[in-house]
């Protein structure tokens, strides 16, 4: 039998009650657009991260793209992020003119190495974008301690690390602003698209919510230029029938990858870092090996999906080659080419870990 590499279906069957009332309770109450499911659903997640503030929008993407509007980012600033992540992170700051400068990335850890960062700032610097990679936080502390030097906000993108911890603070509430997505594959999903911005500036969260509603500071009366950067009444009532076993579901996550550690470890293979001082919710459990494109066609022959994130830096993206700033970037490259994502939910049982872990050491070895 085949394995899931996100089974989703399995997590609906857990929550079907829950998630089914509350969809109910949305077409009872026929409010599609900013019914209340939202206002409950910013109340719950800012104080679930710790934040002042949860801005709900209609996507990771979005929530990116409007943390740059809310800041004031415009054409010829530039934005320092890494050049190993998907192409939303470059392509938010793209559309706004400016100019994305990427700093390479950690071997262990594939998140951004801070101790390139300084050497990237220059007058045109107007903020730091880290990506939280495969739901682990960035080293935050250094990277907020640079920031603050330099008189910059810092944005992380934690699309893949809702849920994380670092030094004993949510990931989202580790810097100026935090962005995530409940793309259906994240930690905690949708069942389409939406993402949430997070903010201790009360003047910045003000700014986000005029702008994600075409800039309206009340109906009609539009003080900003904004976008239709609203996440659906629908999407926020599934998101809230989500966070009823979203903690168990964050405990079975680190306690799988837990196990997919010791694992891989006893066999030898090459995996991503956790730092002690931090932990992964693991959105994509990740190894490194070589001769990627073989291994995964043993595995898919042995029922065993995989995936790589990500095959080409953004610097080496063909819409972005020209639009990027980037030193050398080795790490990225040797990463693009090794990385690859094993099954991973909150669902894997472990006859089937063992199952993977037992079909990859085989294709690695033959």
């Amino acid at each position: 039998m085949s394995i899931q590499f996100i089974d989703l279906k399995a997590q609906y069957r857990a929550l079907q009650d829950h998630i089914d009332s509350r969809i109910r309770a949305v077409l009872e109450h026929g409010q599609y657009i900013m019914g209340p499911e939202v206002g409950e659903l910013e109340t719950r997640l800012a104080a679930y991260t710790g934040s002042a503030h949860c801005v709900t929008v209609s996507s990771g993407t979005e929530a990116l793209l409007i943390a740059l509007m809310a800041l004031g980012i415009k054409p010829g600033d530039e934005i320092i992020t890494t050049p190993f992540t998907f192409i939303a992170t470059a392509e938010v700051i793209v559309l706004l003119g400016a100019t994305p400068v990427v700093v390479d990335i950690e071997a262990d850890t594939c998140n951004l190495d801070v101790s390139l960062l300084e050497a990237a700032i220059t007058p045109r610097t107007r903020a730091i974008m880290p990506v939280s990679l495969y739901g682990q936080a960035c080293d935050m502390d250094e990277i907020n301690a640079i920031a603050t030097r330099h008189g910059l906000p810092v944005i992380e993108d934690a699309a893949q690390s809702f849920g994380a911890t670092y030094r004993g603070k949510r990931s989202c509430n580790l810097s100026t602003i935090g962005c995530t997505s409940f793309f259906p594959s994240k930690p905690l999903g949708c069942y389409g698209d939406g993402g949430a911005l997070f903010t201790n500036d009360a003047g910045l969260a003000q700014a986000a919510r005029e702008i994600r509603v075409h800039g309206q500071s009340k109906r009609y009366q539009h003080t900003r230029v904004g976008v239709g950067g609203r996440m659906d009444t629908l999407q926020c009532a599934i998101v809230l029938g989500k966070l009823e076993r979203f903690d168990w579901e964050i405990e079975q996550r680190l306690r799988i990858g837990q196990r997919y550690d010791a694992l891989l470890d006893a066999a030898g293979i090459s995996r991503i870092a956790v730092r002690p001082d931090r932990n992964s919710v693991f959105a994509q459990y990740t190894v490194r090996i070589e001769q990627r494109a073989t291994v995964q066609e043993k595995l898919k022959a042995a029922g065993i999906p995989t995936a790589v994130h990500y095959p080409i830096p953004i610097h080496q993206q063909a819409a972005y080659r020209d639009l990027c700033r980037s030193a050398a970037c080795p790490q990225a490259q040797h990463a693009a080419d090794r990385v690859m994502s094993l099954p991973m939910h909150a669902d894997l049982d472990p006859a089937s870990q063992d199952r993977i872990v037992d079909a990859l050491i085989r294709a690695l070895r033959n």
